[in-house]
């Protein structure tokens, strides 16, 4: 039984007539009887009443008639939905966005853009630091990330350069420093400062860390936030002062200045996106497609903004 002799026998069952059934369906008329009869001696059953005026259906034409327009139906549905997946029209992927980073105007962008282009997709966007991203990459559970990296070559997967961010001064509004801003590092050594745990972004933590030891700047730790929101509303809060990055400051929060600092500038904190080399989703590569048309070739820089 063939999907192309069930459509001939719909088209005979519809018309009630073998030429006009040929008619309808393009085809001759001797080659479609020729296709039906197989059909019934496939099946081994009588479908058409034959009678000078036309054909009419047995009961078991009528029972295979109401399947194959369901089979038919059905057919269509997964033609479609299988050129839909390929197309990347269709399907599911999972995004992870620093937390920071969620409300850069670009980052944004990007996430409304894909919304609006392809709204059959599951989008699914979690806010995750760099290390938990990149363990799920790594693990299969998220399909991309943006998050920072320490280069644009990593083990099984692949990336895109996005953006150079760089470091701000993040101080309570209240505090001397939001009034006098320092203009180097060195002025802060006795400072309190609100910092991050090296295990929820290695990357990020070390370059950080790395830039200071050239200034031979050390920070004086005081407290702990487990992401950049949490260290922010403790700044507010007047705890002490923080170094985030310049992203951190696309989302003003109430009681915190962000200030720049030449030497924090000076810091380059590149952001990048990265996916499994080996996931061939078209959900996802239309995603990696709709990075280049808004970041570009080179990725884009972020100035950050003063407060």
């Amino acid at each position: 039984m063939e999907f192309r002799q069930l459509s001939y026998f719909i088209a005979v069952a519809e018309t009630g007539s073998i030429s006009a059934a040929s008619r309808r369906v393009h085809v001759a008329q001797p080659a479609l009887t020729r296709q039906v009869r197989l059909l019934e001696e496939d099946l081994g059953i009588r479908l058409l009443e034959r009678h000078a005026r036309g054909v009419s259906l047995t009961v078991a034409g009528q029972a295979l008639f109401e399947e194959a327009v369901q089979l038919l139906d059905r057919r269509t549905q997964i033609r479609t939905r299988l050129t839909s997946l390929g197309q990347g029209l269709i399907g599911k992927v999972s995004l992870g966005v620093t937390v920071t980073h969620l409300w850069v105007p670009e980052v944004a962008a990007l996430l409304r853009h894909y919304r609006d282009r392809y709204p059959r997709v599951a989008f699914e966007v979690f806010p995750l630091l760099s290390g938990p991203q990149l363990e799920r990459l790594r693990d299969g559970t998220l399909d991309a990330g943006i998050l920072y990296l320490d280069s644009a070559d990593q083990p099984g997967l692949e990336t895109r350069l996005l953006q150079h961010d760089h470091l701000m001064l993040a101080v309570p509004e209240a505090s001397r420093w939001s009034s006098s801003p320092p203009s180097r590092l060195s002025e802060l050594k006795e400072a309190d400062f609100v910092w991050g745990f090296r295990s929820v972004s290695p990357v990020y933590y070390d370059r950080v860390m790395a830039h200071f030891a050239r200034l031979d700047f050390e920070p004086r730790v005081v407290q702990y936030g487990a992401d950049n929101i949490t260290i922010l509303s403790m700044v507010a809060a007047g705890l002490g002062v923080a170094i985030v990055p310049s992203a951190s400051s696309a989302h003003p929060m109430p009681g915190i200045r962000f200030l720049h600092l030449a030497e924090l500038t000076a810091c380059d904190m590149p952001l990048w996106m990265a996916w499994r080399s080996n996931n061939d989703a078209p959900a996802l590569h239309n995603l990696v497609g709709l990075v280049e048309e808004l970041f570009g070739e080179e990725g884009v820089s972020s100035p950050g903004l003063a407060g």
